[in-house]
């Protein structure tokens, strides 16, 4: 059993709603110090704004969050929350190369006064983590679209915070892709000693990048390890019938359904669900 003082983000019957309507509702989950916690669920079901609770730039109607101790705000303001939303469009028509984008994660969080080297070496740093080392001086606008998510990253974490949290990071992504992703973020986090929760509608990513999982639609529908998805659990999150399909022989499932896939069929071998997206 664990104490408050584990965890690195505390969320207790928390409630937000726009216009008087819930979009989650009573929600309660707790993450140790370096864990990570996948946030599974469909589209519209709340995830992204958990995040933005979690964040700080949404207070909740009712409940209470705390984040390293301290209220998420006080948290963001010092630097220990990094933070990728879920569309990032802006740097590609600016040009900047991989190394410049990754030291404004630096200058935007450090003080003024540290020295320049250091910022460049955690630009150098986290871009060695990521795995982005050798395309530092291409151009961003070059790039596709699974290595701009990793410089976004290492932009993300480049300041040194405690925690990350990535909103539908995935995105465009195949599968072999995803599983690449869940080692690189395995590798940050052991490395930086991070606390990452990451939101997804996509099984096969919380599956392979997460340590415990929380299902949400609205409230919390199941908050265990990916073990404990089973095919009952994640047709009550989706309320659609699921089958669990291994991809690429892997224990990583992909969720299909009769009203067509949670996932892009064209990029997933071996699913044959024959779905229309």
């Amino acid at each position: 059993m664990t104490s408050p003082a584990d965890d690195a983000i505390s969320l207790e019957n928390v409630t937000f709603a726009y216009n008087g309507e819930p979009v989650i509702e009573n929600v309660a989950i707790r993450v140790r110090r370096g864990e990570r916690l996948g946030i599974l669920g469909p589209n519209g079901g709340g995830k992204s704004t958990l995040l933005r609770v979690i964040l700080g730039e949404l207070d909740p109607d009712a409940g209470s969050v705390r984040v390293l101790g301290r209220s998420p705000a006080a948290a963001r303001r010092t630097g220990k929350i990094g933070y990728l939303p879920q569309r990032v469009t802006a740097e590609l028509s600016f040009p900047l190369d991989v190394r410049r984008v990754v030291e404004q994660g630096v200058a935007a969080r450090v003080p003024p006064w540290r020295p320049l080297g250091k910022q460049r070496h955690a630009a150098a740093r986290a871009l060695d983590l990521v795995g982005m080392t050798d395309l530092a001086d291409r151009p961003i606008g070059r790039l596709s679209g699974g290595q701009l998510q990793r410089v976004l990253i290492a932009r993300s974490v480049a300041a040194g915070p405690e925690v990350l949290l990535l909103d539908e990071p995935t995105v465009g992504i195949d599968v072999a892709g995803q599983q690449q992703f869940g080692d690189m973020l395995e590798t940050l986090r052991r490395e930086m000693n991070l606390t990452v929760v990451i939101v997804s509608h996509d099984l096969a990513t919380i599956a392979a990048s997460s340590d415990r999982v929380a299902c949400l639609r609205r409230t919390l529908h199941f908050h265990d390890t990916p073990n404990g998805l089973t095919p009952a659990v994640l047709a009550e999150v989706f309320s659609h019938d699921i089958a669990m399909i291994d991809a690429h022989k892997t224990a990583h499932p992909t969720a299909c359904s009769e009203s067509g896939p949670t996932h892009d069929p064209d990029t997933t071998p071996g699913c044959g669900c024959g779905g229309t997206r």
